[in-house]
């Protein structure tokens, strides 16, 4: 039986609408997403699969086209749940931009999980406050692969002056999931931090990105 054929109040799209997005599960929001399912599989059961053969939603989206169609999930179903996360980011980005000040390291760890906990790959990723620390720009500025991201203090400097920072949060993310920071970490951010100093620009926190909750530096006492 199609989801067309359910009960008008068993189906993700109207059910989202007659009682909010809330009321639905993972497998239901990706269903409505998606649209439709595939030869053998509603849409519930295309996102249930979806979600199990991934682990969670977040390592879903952080898949490659060539994995998910493995499952059945061509380019265009693809590109709809990329464009809501898309979507998402940007919205906490413009939540983030419109407060008056970050005061801790929370109001800074949404959006920055946001940005990059899903990727398979290490981002090294700057975000640039002024003297009242008001968000003036998010910047990603260095990739690597799954072992690391090489971060050169000089263009950590020249960015910060570019956006005309008095302060920085810096934030990279570990693909393996363990947001735990390791001597590497620690002392590119000292070595960051003395750079810095020296144009007048002060290091609020790294924050290290993994699947739970980040780990903040400023937190632990390591800046």
């Amino acid at each position: 039986m199609s989801i067309r054929e359910w009960p008008e109040g068993e189906r993700p799209r109207e059910k989202l609408l007659a009682h909010g997005s809330g009321a639905l599960s993972d497998a239901e929001l990706l269903a409505v997403l998606l649209g439709s399912g595939v030869r053998g599989k509603d849409a519930i059961a295309l996102g249930r699969e979806l979600l199990i053969q991934a682990g969670s939603l977040n390592a879903l989206l952080g898949r490659q086209d060539r994995d998910i169609r493995a499952v059945g999930l061509g380019p265009a179903k693809r590109a709809r749940i990329v464009a809501a996360l898309e979507l998402a980011r940007r919205s906490l980005g413009e939540q983030l931009a419109d407060r008056p000040s970050l005061s801790n390291p929370t109001e800074s760890g949404d959006y920055l999980s946001a940005r990059l906990r899903h990727l398979p790959y290490e981002v090294f990723a700057c975000l640039y406050l002024d003297n009242r620390n008001r968000v003036l720009a998010f910047e990603e500025l260095f990739r690597g692969t799954v072992d690391g991201a090489s971060v050169h203090p000089r263009e950590v400097v020249r960015a910060c002056l570019k956006h005309n920072a008095a302060a920085v949060i810096f934030a990279h993310n570990h693909p393996s999931g363990v947001a735990e920071p390791s001597s590497a970490d620690q002392a590119i951010t000292r070595e960051l931090g003395q750079a810095l100093r020296l144009v007048g620009v002060r290091v609020l926190d790294h924050l290290v990105i993994g699947h739970a909750e980040p780990v903040s530096m400023a937190a632990r006492g390591l800046l």
